[in-house]
């Protein structure tokens, strides 16, 4: 197939790229490096089937090539620092870069696959969290420009889908970890990671009981490659439910990379969430998925590949 993927060279869009070029497919990548990185396109410029525009998928998406197959939209700041550091191109992104995507994929008469979040959530009041539930999102906080962004990018997918029959699918992606996140990328994952690294204190915001649901980005991969074959246009939950305080996710990560480490503790951020983790019951019975990645070799596939670099 020929596949659009944008936000292609991001931390998800890479490895998604990969997957997709390994199975034969010819993919087509765009980004405006704000929260990718050139070397994520670096890894495929070499590859027959490979090819890549920069740009702004916002202001449009200026593809003009053979027909499309699919166009996959994974173009997003995804974490706290980055999404805040450019709030309005994060709204921008998910409204505008949303529309463009599902222009393009009308155009082409191409399906349509939006890269949701499980900010959708906000910070819940119903655990776990299953697709029906509807949300606890402040729409004006700090974190409003990235979780109200994914809520519009939703309901215009749907909007093409019912209203202009656009072939369309929605994932909602759980805390993911993984090689070629950006070292600055500010989540706790890839925070303890290097902090372990350099020898610093592992730093937890608040008192660490704030729990959160941990999925290695193979996994992740596996289960947008199955829905991309399944014929189910509304949301669905794609994370991992082994539930960790964050204080025994950095007990983890500090036993694993270096006992001796310490661990300190600093404000929580404004609208952090208390509790999340994924209802996978729609998943593991309209994809037959579950995450096979133990956290302990998640942890230890990442640092390695961190430390090697």
């Amino acid at each position: 197939m020929r596949i659009l993927v944008t936000g292609s060279a991001g931390f998800v869009g890479s490895h998604l790229v990969e997957r997709l070029l390994d199975e034969g497919h010819y993919v087509i990548g765009v980004d405006n490096y704000i929260s990718g990185q050139r070397s994520n396109t670096e890894l495929f410029l070499s590859h027959i089937s490979f090819s890549f525009i920069e740009a702004d998928v916002s202001q449009g998406i200026p593809y003009t090539g053979e027909p499309l197959d699919w166009v996959m939209h994974f173009a997003s700041p995804a974490s706290p620092p980055h999404y805040q550091e450019f709030p309005i191109e994060t709204l921008m992104v998910g409204a505008q870069g949303t529309q463009n995507g599902l222009e393009l994929a009308l155009v082409h008469n191409a399906s349509f696959f939006l890269a949701s979040t499980s900010e959708v959530y906000g910070d819940p009041q119903m655990h776990p969290q299953p697709e029906t539930y509807w949300g606890n999102v402040n729409p004006i906080g700090v974190r409003s420009c990235y979780d109200e962004a994914k809520r519009y990018a939703e309901a215009i997918t749907m909007a093409y889908h019912r209203k202009r029959g656009v072939n369309t699918r929605i994932i909602r992606i759980f805390n993911t970890y993984g090689p070629r996140m950006r070292p600055d990328d500010g989540r706790v994952v890839t925070n303890f990671i290097h902090q372990a690294l350099e020898g610093k204190s592992l730093t937890v915001y608040g008192d660490g009981s704030q729990t959160r649901s941990f999925q290695y980005v193979d996994d992740l991969i596996e289960g947008i490659v199955r829905l991309m074959k399944v014929n189910y246009h509304e949301p669905i939950n794609l994370g991992n439910p082994n539930e960790f305080t964050v204080l025994e996710f950095a007990e983890l990560v500090k036993n694993q990379i270096n006992p001796e480490l310490e661990i300190v503790f600093e404000s929580i951020t404004q609208d952090d969430p208390k509790r999340r983790k994924p209802d996978i019951g729609l998943a593991q019975r309209l994809l037959k998925w579950t995450p096979k990645t133990l956290a302990i070799y998640g942890i230890k596939n990442l640092y390695n590949n961190i430390k090697d670099i």
